[in-house]
């Protein structure tokens, strides 16, 4: 059955570690895909850290990942800007690292909301009321279009779950009574193309999807015609699994018993 899979595209928080905590069994997991043979790649809904931090703290939890191999909400996000709204600018309720993401890469992004062409919204550990007024003045312009970097209600760490950008931008849609209009990372078409194109384009069904999210790793392979694998060492437990409409392909306990999907 291993034969039959090319690629994994491997989720990183609730998977492969817990804050900067390795998740037991991971390591075996891992080396059970080198094994099979499979080309990898880890796709995070983390908008602020970019693909080196990511290698640096990977490897610092005792695995060897290479830069090259991350995708992240904000690489995502930075790409979808420069491809579909190249040359506008941006107001940003979020960190400074993914500000810094967007201007690295030729996106000017705005000082006040009345510069903005385009609003993105994100995790922000010092998001505020003024946030708040600040997107309804923006989109209160129906014109102006309301981007989001990751739907990721809580974050993972090893002291426990923390808000993410998902509840940020659900405050947002509330007080401006609009709905995002696209979210750049997982599940999102975008991330998935790219995560194919990184992994040079395998047959979708070819391609697993490992992760602890059925909302994101799940929906992000459900709807690529990717193969599927729940791991419970995360945000999904059982009865989250049973009320869900998503269905994984395979559930584990962790990517540890990766080998009983890859035979």
């Amino acid at each position: 059955m291993g034969m039959d899979y090319q690629a994994a595209i491997i989720d990183v928080d609730g998977t492969i570690v817990r804050g900067d905590t390795p998740i037991d069994g991971a390591d075996r997991g891992l080396s059970a895909i080198d094994g099979a043979g499979l080309d990898r790649l880890f796709v995070s809904n983390n908008p602020t850290k970019r693909p080196p931090a990511y290698e640096r703290r990977l490897t610092s939890a005792g695995f060897d990942v290479d830069a090259a191999e991350v995708i992240t909400a904000g690489t995502a996000t930075t790409s979808y800007l420069d491809e579909e709204y190249h040359g506008d600018t941006v107001y940003l309720v979020g960190e400074a690292e993914l500000a810094e993401q967007f201007t690295d890469a030729g996106i000017t992004v705005a000082n006040h909301p009345t510069d903005a062409d385009v609003f993105v919204a994100s995790i922000d550990f010092a998001f505020s009321y003024d946030d708040m007024q600040q997107g309804l003045r923006v989109l209160a312009d129906p014109e102006v279009p309301f981007i989001g970097t990751d739907p990721d209600i809580v974050i993972p760490t090893d002291t426990g779950n923390i808000p993410g950008s998902g509840a940020i931008i659900g405050a947002i849609e509330t007080v401006t009574e609009r709905s995002v209009d696209v979210i750049c990372g997982k599940p999102s078409t975008h991330v998935a193309s790219m995560a194919l194109d990184r992994l040079g384009d395998p047959a979708p069904e070819r391609c697993l999807v490992i992760g602890d999210r059925l909302d994101t790793d799940i929906l992000l392979g459900d709807r690529a015609g990717m193969t599927t694998v729940l791991v419970q060492t995360g945000i999904t437990d059982d009865r989250r699994l049973a009320d869900s409409p998503i269905e994984p392909d395979y559930v584990l306990d962790s990517i540890s018993e990766i080998d009983c999907v890859l035979g």
